[in-house]
């Protein structure tokens, strides 16, 4: 019978205070959005690992030159790669300092850090876009060598999620300011720093990976069966 009462138990209703009647809960918004967050992160790590993994079987053909190696080549000194890490640091760290904001009730707090956030963010996609000029004026352009492509593609589709993020956050605020309820920012902004820390982290990636020598670069693919 125990048993029975157990397999009978609807977890999705609830009992009242007055009088034990069943009463539909609602949907956990906040853990669906959990949850549908996890499914994107996956699906864009995947996209980048996958795009490593296709970098470094194409590295190892005669026509694919590293860019960092050479005195003469733009990342042997990675100085504008290391600024352009800082400022993403730093729109990473503004979107935790925020979230704090929004968990203390510090209004002030919340804006300065959510609106540094923006700004560190844009700068870093400008430096990024200053980055690929500086490129072609030396003359490392898209179709000149397959590092040269992925670098460009690699850094465009990771500015892209940058955006994305942008547009998402933007929303966010827009809909706690309609609402005019600091607390409701609590949730979404703690998704969305989640969001920037895995864009940091895939970054760093990135960076150094584009960054490697010819030597460490075939290690890698050695290590992956190529």
């Amino acid at each position: 019978m125990k048993l029975l009462k157990v397999l009978g138990t609807k977890p999705w209703l609830h009992d009242t205070e007055a009088g034990g009647v069943a009463a539909y809960a609602g949907p956990d918004n906040e853990a669906a959005a959990r949850i549908a967050l996890r499914f994107v992160l996956a699906i864009v790590g995947v996209l980048f690992f996958l795009f490593i993994i296709t970098f470094l079987s194409r590295s190892q053909y005669p026509d694919f030159e590293a860019l960092a190696g050479a005195p003469w080549q733009p990342f042997t000194d990675p100085t504008r790669l290391w600024f352009n890490t800082s400022l993403l640091f730093m729109a990473s760290v503004a979107m935790q300092w925020g979230l704090g904001g929004t968990r203390q009730g510090k209004l002030n707090v919340a804006v300065t850090g959510i609106s540094a956030a923006v700004f560190f963010t844009l700068m870093f996609i400008v430096a990024q876009m200053d980055l690929w000029l500086h490129l072609q004026s030396m003359g490392y352009y898209i179709t000149s060598n397959p590092a040269n492509s992925y670098f460009y593609v690699l850094t465009a589709i990771h500015a892209l999620h940058l955006i994305g993020g942008l547009v998402i956050l933007s929303n966010v605020v827009f809909r706690v300011w309609y609402d005019n309820k600091l607390e409701s920012l609590t949730a979404p902004l703690q998704l969305c720093t989640t969001y920037w820390h895995f864009l940091f982290g895939v970054w760093l990636v990135l960076f150094a990976l584009l960054s490697s020598r010819p030597a460490t670069i075939n290690a890698l693919a050695a290590m992956c069966g190529f």
